[in-house]
């Protein structure tokens, strides 16, 4: 039992297809495939020693002495030839927990991971600000590697990534790209993205906009002519946008709708689905473009309620999708049951009498399809 090491673990896990390795101590490991949750009951239960044993071995001494200190810490690990993690260390009821994520070394393209196309024309931009946002595992940060290797293979612009921890690796193609990652090649976001401006830019991928001054900071370098990536755990468009207004006082309420009305080019959110044939998962993403019908709803706090609607009729001539109309046409194509399109939907019920071919109302989902038989 002294001698498992955490690479023989990593690669048992990505010889099943997990997208999640979990650790505890006092347990067997846990795998995460197509969505849900295995444990592995050949497997040994990893006892304190062995735990120890495996943490340490992700880690720098800088690194162990940070989270005996602080009693969690967010590592990159890479195993040559094979794959990168995320890793996540941390303790629970006294003994400590590993909660890794697999990032593979290939970045897929929009149509390798069944992303809307206009993801193409968003990241062809010269500049503004770019949100991708989503609960945890929901592929955030796959659909930004795929945005970023899409500038770099046709775009010639010097790329400055800053995350914590990094997570997919760039090689030069067309575009120079540096990656900075916090508490390696930096001390802080913060440092990080106002030294950022100073290091001649076209494109600024920030991990994640964690608090006021990110925000600032992001819509900053938005205004004075870069393209700035970033990524937020909100659930859609409507909820991203008043989680931001919500991080500023009352007295600046006025001047950060107006400045996010005019630097926002697109929100892209998304959830991953199983598909019908159990064989892997599926996006839904809504795509919020800045129309000047979305820049009003964001300017004007009283239209705000009705961005979710200026999404759903903006389908046709701009390419923006709700949940709901992609989360349709997902089940149109057979790659969702019904049950699940259910699950997911934000309006179940005229999600229901759209499938049935009723397209009255709110259930007006874009276009006028001919109905189809519920599975």
């Amino acid at each position: 039992m002294a001698s498992l090491k955490i690479d023989d673990l990593l690669k048992a896990a990505l010889k099943v297809g997990a997208s999640d390795i979990h650790l505890k101590t006092d347990s067997v490991p846990v795998f995460r495939v197509n969505g849900k949750l295995h444990f592995m009951k050949d497997a040994p239960v990893i006892n304190a020693e062995i735990m120890k044993s495996l943490y340490s071995s992700v880690m720098n001494k800088n690194q162990v002495e940070r989270f005996e200190r602080t009693f969690d810490i967010d590592i990159a690990y890479n195993i040559a030839d094979v794959s990168r993690f995320r890793i996540n260390v941390f303790q629970q009821r006294g003994d400590t927990s590993m909660a890794i994520r697999a990032i593979p070394y290939s970045i897929l393209n929009f149509d390798d991971l069944n992303l809307p196309l206009i993801l193409d024309k968003i990241s062809m931009e010269d500049r503004g600000l770019v949100i991708v946002t989503g609960t945890t595992g929901s592929g955030k940060s796959t659909t930004l590697a795929a945005m970023i290797d899409n500038i770099n293979t046709k775009r010639s612009l010097h790329i400055i990534s800053i995350e914590d921890p990094l997570e997919f690796t760039h090689k030069d193609k067309n575009s120079y790209i540096n990656q900075r990652e916090v508490g390696i090649d930096t001390l802080s976001y913060s440092n990080a993205m106002r030294a950022a401006l100073r290091e001649d830019p076209d494109v600024i991928l920030i991990g994640e906009m964690r608090d006021l001054e990110s925000i600032e900071i992001a819509t900053a370098a938005a205004e004075t002519g870069h393209l700035v990536f970033t990524t937020l755990h909100t659930l859609d468009a409507q909820e991203t946008i008043n989680r931001i207004l919500a991080v500023f006082p009352a007295s600046q309420q006025n001047q950060i709708r107006y400045q996010l009305s005019q630097v926002l080019k697109a929100i892209i959110s998304q959830r991953l689905m199983p598909q019908s044939d159990g064989k892997g998962r599926v996006p839904a993403v809504e795509v919020l473009l800045a129309t000047s019908r979305i820049r009003d709803c964001i300017a004007d706090s009283t239209k705000t309620s009705e961005i979710r609607r200026a999404i759903e009729e903006g389908h046709l001539h701009y390419g923006m999708q709700t949940f709901d109309q992609c989360i349709y046409n997902l089940y149109r194509q057979k790659l969702i049951t019904f049950e699940e399109a259910m699950r997911q939907a934000t309006n179940k019920d005229d999600l229901d009498l759209r499938i049935k071919g009723i397209t009255s109302g709110a259930a007006s989902l874009g276009r006028v399809d001919e109905p189809i038989q519920t599975q």
